[in-house]
């Protein structure tokens, strides 16, 4: 399934970046549990939401909620977390410093 980057709220671009990050390798959009809706960043939804962000509990890891702005393609948050910072469907590069972020987003 495919979602566009349109449909990214805070996405200043047509690879998901966003105003917080926009560098070459930050092409990924996260989709919050809480309102099941895609975001550029954990700001992007901090500023944009009316509700508190609630993370993905570790027995969800089959969902998709990990959306490549390169090929809009949706990755579970299993596949995102074992990818090697590439996107399994395009070989697009991820951002490795993401990881510092993943306890704002996953258990």
């Amino acid at each position: 399934m495919t979602i566009s980057s349109t449909q990214v709220a805070g996405a200043i671009d047509s690879h998901t970046r966003c105003t917080h990050y926009h560098g070459s390798t930050d092409i990924i959009a996260i989709k919050f549990k809480c309102c099941d809706m895609y975001y550029g960043c954990f700001y992007c939804h901090e500023e944009l939401a009316d509700h508190a962000p609630e993370t993905w509990p570790i027995d969800e890891r089959e969902a998709r909620a990990v959306l490549c702005g390169q090929c809009n393609s949706e990755l579970t948050i299993t596949q995102y977390l074992q990818c090697e910072y590439r996107c399994p469907q395009c070989a697009a590069s991820f951002n490795p410093g993401c990881r510092h972020h993943y306890h704002l987003y996953f258990e």
